[in-house]
């Protein structure tokens, strides 16, 4: 309607308004009449133009005659004189009104100071309806955001609500890709746990270093970063993934949790666009929302864990006292037998093979009663009682008890135990609970079989124990979590044996226990007891 009334009340031939875009700062035709669509998509640098030049200094700009000004740009080759005119709000100019004849010395003084007022009201009329449009969008946004914010924390499951957010983000933003990067346990690296968007290769993008990556920045400081272009940022780490992506401009926010950062929620439009303070508030309100929901997903997990975990250990004490009552129930027959075996003082000469078999069936008794031995002493439940032990004897009594279910796993079973080795002060009983978790564990890092090492070397002051396995091995994340209790990678498994282990080591024998593994490469226990 604004460049209607122009063309008409200036009886011109041709009438635009090009508006400033605010994020390349380049004018562009919104509207116009009496110009072709080819001319209609023009673009003009500030400065550029007669159009240009009045966005440039603010003021209007009268051409008598076309032909013999430089400032003006043929658009088209009747044009002979033109009129252009600032749009001005509160100070700020936000685009032109331009309008063409093809007459010379078409606009008089009285023309330009009637469309000067005409463009002060049209500017005016512009800028309240960009407010009623932002006021709408921020209103939408809000209403999204509630909606959202019932849609996330609605679930428990982690990789649900990660996938949730991104997409949720893109939509909010309306942007191109959206990323979440959650920090790992050791709190320096980011990894990528959510995208949407996104093509096969960003989402095997390597980890970010948080010291060393923009990213980064953005969780150590705790506060949001916009890059206009990532394709020619120093600073952003993967310039030509984003160039292959179409990636340009990025927003990106953290993820706090009681003032603590988690992550990081980034946007990616695929054009230049620089964002607002809305923008900004409404994704950082987004990712506030976000770490709220992992946290509470991360603690119902390990709040299920934890009751999963404790019904099983009710079922291991069960468990352990049954076998308790059965050690005790074979004991007694098995005592029996003994003494029996014995009374009939069977005797025969060395040539004899029976007196081969004498020695085994009384050999293979006392196996018998030495394993039913173990089993009540695992059973007991009673304060440490120290006493000086030879771990080579000790570790050979439990190997004892292992060695069918090594059998059993096609597991060879290797020793190297020093020759001397100077005795410690310990409790036999929790020792022996120890070591046989280890071996037990490393059992079970070998499904396919493998080879279990158990060495003991004397130290200067202490006596290191060595347990290796040829397992599946661990990956950092799970050795930096390995001594918390209720943890495990096992189906059948209760989470509490090394646990267990590292107690009765560290605290109860003020001993030291190391891990060395990797993934595909097994594991290595070190344990250090002092002489």
């Amino acid at each position: 309607m604004v460049v209607r009334e122009a063309v008409d009340v200036m009886q011109a031939n041709s009438g635009s308004v090009a508006l400033i875009e605010p994020h390349t700062q380049i004018l562009e035709i919104q509207t116009s009449i009496g110009l072709s669509p080819v001319v209609r998509r023009l673009k003009l640098p500030i400065g550029r133009g007669v159009t240009g030049w009045v966005a440039k200094t603010g003021q209007p700009l009268r051409v008598p005659d076309t032909r013999a000004d430089p400032r003006y740009i043929s658009v088209r080759k009747d044009v002979r004189s033109e009129l252009a005119v600032p749009l001005i709000v509160e100070g700020e100019l936000i685009g032109v009104l331009n309008v063409d004849s093809t007459r010379c010395n078409a606009f008089s003084d009285d023309d330009e100071a009637l469309l000067v007022a005409l463009a002060n009201h049209a500017a005016q009329v512009i800028h309240n309806s960009w407010l009623y449009a932002a006021v709408a969008l921020n209103a939408h946004r809000l209403e999204a955001l509630f909606a959202v914010a019932r849609d996330i924390i609605s679930s428990h499951d982690l990789e649900e609500i990660l996938q949730r957010v991104v997409c949720h983000a893109c939509e909010l933003m309306e942007t191109k890709i959206c990323s979440l990067m959650l920090l790992n346990t050791a709190c320096d690296r980011l990894e990528l746990r959510a995208c949407h968007g996104a093509s096969a290769d960003y989402l095997h993008k390597p980890p970010l270093s948080v010291d060393d990556s923009l990213i980064g920045n953005v969780v150590r400081r705790g506060k949001p970063v916009q890059v206009h272009n990532v394709q020619q940022h120093d600073a952003y780490q993967h310039i030509e993934l984003a160039r292959r992506e179409g990636l340009v401009s990025l927003l990106s926010v953290p993820m706090m949790h009681s003032n603590t950062p988690i992550g990081a929620l980034s946007v990616y439009t695929g054009k230049s666009y620089r964002f607002s303070n809305q923008d900004i508030a409404i994704l950082s309100a987004l990712a506030d929302l976000a770490a709220i929901a992992i946290k509470n997903a991360r603690l119902h997990r390990r709040v299920v864990d934890v009751e999963e975990q404790l019904r099983r250990n009710e079922r291991l004490s069960t468990l352990g006292l049954l076998a308790a009552e059965v050690a005790h129930e074979i004991r007694n027959p098995l005592t029996v037998m003994k003494m029996l075996f014995h009374s009939l003082d069977l005797r025969f000469d060395d040539a004899d093979p029976r007196a081969r078999d004498t020695e085994v069936m009384a050999e293979k008794m006392d196996h018998l009663n030495r394993i039913v031995d173990r089993l009540l002493s695992f059973s007991r439940s009673s304060e440490a009682t120290f006493e000086r032990l030879n771990l080579n004897t000790l570790l050979e009594d439990v190997l004892l008890l292992t060695r069918h279910k090594l059998t059993q796993h096609k597991i060879t079973l290797q020793t190297k135990f020093a020759d001397r080795l100077p005795k410690v002060r310990a409790d036999r009983a929790q020792i022996e609970q120890a070591y046989l978790n280890l071996i037990l564990n490393a059992v079970d890092a070998m499904p396919d079989g493998g080879t279990l090492t158990v060495s003991t070397v004397a130290e200067a002051s202490s006596v290191l124990l060595t347990l290796a396995d040829t397992g599946v091995g661990m990956t950092k994340e799970q050795r930096a979590r390995l001594f918390e209790p209720f943890l495990t990678t096992k189906t059948g498994g209760t989470g509490l044996g090394l646990a267990i282990v590292q107690r009765i080591i560290t605290e109860v024998h003020r001993g030291k226990l190391e891990v060395d593994s990797a993934p595909h490469r097994g594991t290595v226990f070190r344990i250090y007891l002092p002489v």
